[in-house]
Formats: structure tokens, C-alpha cells, sequence
């Protein structure tokens, strides 16, 4: 029998993953330097081995998925990284973004979702786009549980990267 992460996952495959910000951050920071993932403040949470593994992740969904508001969201906490590491890292996210398949949903619409008020204008839109077809995927525990409270499909980073799924 498999456990309920893994049957989760593997119901997600075919459809896509939606990375949340920390994630996609991570994944972008890391596939520019991985020395960076944990010397920058915002990644120092990680580990290459997690990036190894994000990797591998986005290897077998096949289609990850962001927003605009996450790719937002990603280039200005990547901008406070020191300035002789910005401009290479702009260039890595500029080559970068078009592996990625973007959905946009108005920011008006999101912000009438019931979430909006609680996680804000990027996490409802997580939640909204995510609905029923994606498997989100943050580390963001307030997200998280946002995500599970209206019935979204969702895995967090740490359950996974803590479990040995597809290691």
C-alpha cells in the first residue's frame, strides 16, 4: 500500500505542479549558484541536496507552473542579494523563466477568493489556480494550511524532502 503523500503525488503527474515562492526561489538561486543557496539569507533554509531533489521533482511532473505574482514575488527577494550577484542572477532567471509554464489569473478576480484577505494577493492565487487541478507545492506553512482548508490539493517542501520520495 502506498502512503497518502506519495498516491498524491503520483495523482499530480500528469497534470503539473504549482511552486509556491520559497521553492521557485530556491530552484532559482540554486540552478545560478548553488554556493548561493546557502550563504543568501532567503534560501540558507536549504541545502544543495534539496535542490538535487527540486530537480528531480520538476524532472517528473514534467509541467511546473507559477504566476506572475510568484515570479514577482522570486525577482525581489532574489534582489536583495549583494549587487555583484544580482545582475548574474537576473540573467539566469531571464534564461530560466521560459521552462516554466505561467498561468495568470486578474488580480481582481483573486483578490475576491475567500483566502484573499487571510494569505494575500500571490498565496489566494495559489489557492485559486491550483483548485482542482494542480498539485500546489510550498513550504509555507500558513499557505499550507490555507491550501488543505479549501479542499486544494497540496504537499509541503518539508514532508517531502524529509520523506525519501524519489531520492
Amino acid at each position: 500500500m502506498t502512503d497518502p503523500l506519495t498516491r498524491l503525488v503520483q495523482t499530480y503527474k500528469g497534470r503539473g505542479l504549482l511552486v509556491d515562492t520559497n521553492i521557485l526561489l530556491l530552484y532559482f538561486v540554486g540552478t545560478c549558484d548553488r554556493r548561493l543557496i546557502t550563504s543568501f539569507k532567503r534560501t540558507r533554509q536549504f541545502t544543495a541536496e534539496d535542490l538535487d531533489f527540486l530537480l528531480r521533482l520538476f524532472d517528473w511532473f514534467g509541467t511546473v507552473v507559477t504566476t506572475p505574482n510568484i515570479l514577482t514575488e522570486v525577482h525581489n527577494l532574489a534582489g536583495q542579494m549583494p549587487a555583484d550577484q544580482v545582475r548574474m542572477w537576473r540573467s539566469q532567471f531571464r534564461s530560466r523563466i521560459s521552462s516554466l509554464s505561467e498561468e495568470y489569473l486578474p488580480s481582481a478576480k483573486t483578490s475576491e477568493s475567500a483566502q484573499y484577505l487571510h494569505c494575500g494577493l500571490a498565496d489566494a492565487g495559489v489557492i485559486e489556480i491550483s483548485r482542482g487541478r494542480l498539485l500546489a507545492l510550498t513550504d509555507d506553512l500558513k499557505l499550507f494550511v490555507a491550501l488543505q482548508s479549501e479542499g486544494v490539493d497540496a504537499v509541503n517542501f518539508n514532508h517531502l524532502r524529509t520523506s525519501n520520495w524519489i531520492r
